[in-house]
């Protein structure tokens, strides 16, 4: 009979137990050794498994111990015990007979196991004894880094940098968690989580979703825009078109979101003049809105377009000074 070393690797993000169907039976009908106690040690404990914590010296404890019983398992910390898989794996190439090594896994890793550990990492930060300058900040003091995060993905889009999205992505998550941990903090009926903001997220996409998880017909893009814009409606209970455009964009995506709602209704209403008697300031502001909505009648995005060609002034701007500067021999 084959002796086996079988190398059980599960999710330190799933709760402990939670295990395969194949990895149970493993676990009971075979000696499990493991490198230190823990939550999931204790749950194959109550689950009738023998269990011997290893403190040292791995490596011979599981080979006597297979030798002993044709198959054993080596329950691996959260870590997955990389240096003892690879301390076993040259053992045993050196002297095949002993055993053959196995890997299984009982449980793995969810999509977006990850963000439980971004999480917990920035509960530690916030927490007392965790990093100062975020347990000092407060909703108002982050939204200008929010702001800057979220223009720095957007620079990354611009530029077609996947690899730099996927970090200011990442910026921007981080921003999302510490309000989320600062919200835990404010007082009793106030207070809100990470959990708060995730559910409230999948409850309105599924709200707003019907023709995926009610089973309503899908219909055109424009039909499903005129859905979600109606579910908006009947959820905010706005009084206005209007209502829930955010004022703080940039003056440009402002004027051209205003007049997108407007259109949506069939509402017209003119600019206002940019006539010789108003002063500078509402004269230009008139010049650049009917520049927005002539913008918006072309199909035009007038913020990205002035962005490039802003953009390609400054490269120009760069070029002139390269030429302007002293060469030195």
């Amino acid at each position: 009979m084959t002796r086996r070393i079988v190398l059980l690797v599960t999710s330190p993000r799933l709760p402990a137990g939670l295990l395969t169907a194949a990895a149970w039976d493993v676990v009971r009908a075979n000696p499990v050794l493991t490198g230190a106690e823990s939550e999931l040690t204790r749950a194959v404990r109550a689950a009738g498994a023998q269990v011997r914590v290893v403190d040292s010296g791995a490596t011979p404890a599981l080979l006597d111990t297979v030798a002993a019983h044709d198959t054993v398992v080596w329950l691996a910390g959260p870590a997955g015990d990389e240096s003892l898989a690879r301390e076993l794996g040259l053992r045993l190439a050196r002297e095949p007979g002993l055993a053959e090594l196995e890997l299984m896994y009982g449980s793995w890793d969810p999509p977006g196991a990850r963000l439980l550990d971004a999480v917990e990492v920035m509960d530690r930060l916030a927490s007392p004894g965790g990093d100062p300058w975020k347990r000092a900040q407060t909703h108002r003091s982050l939204a200008r880094f929010l702001l800057e995060e979220c223009y720095e993905a957007y620079d990354a889009i611009g530029a077609d940098d996947t690899d730099a999205l996927r970090e200011e992505l990442g910026d921007v998550l981080l921003q999302v968690l510490l309000h989320a941990r600062l919200a835990e903090e404010l007082p009793e009926g106030s207070r809100w989580n990470v959990d708060d903001v995730a559910g409230t997220l999948v409850d309105k996409m599924i709200r707003r979703n019907p023709h995926v998880f009610s089973g309503a017909e899908a219909g055109s893009l424009a039909e499903i825009e005129a859905s979600w814009e109606r579910i908006k409606q009947a959820e905010k209970a706005r009084d206005s078109v209007l209502d829930g455009i955010a004022l703080g964009q940039p003056a440009l995506a402002l004027a051209a979101k205003i007049l997108d709602r407007a259109g949506r209704i069939g509402l017209t209403v003119p600019p206002p003049a940019a006539d010789a008697s108003t002063d500078p300031a509402a004269r230009l502001g008139a010049e650049l809105l009917a520049t927005v909505a002539a913008a918006h009648a072309a199909g035009l995005d007038p913020e990205a377009a002035l962005r490039h060609t802003t953009l390609a002034y400054a490269d120009a701007l760069r070029a002139a000074e390269q030429l302007t500067r002293p060469t030195h021999p």
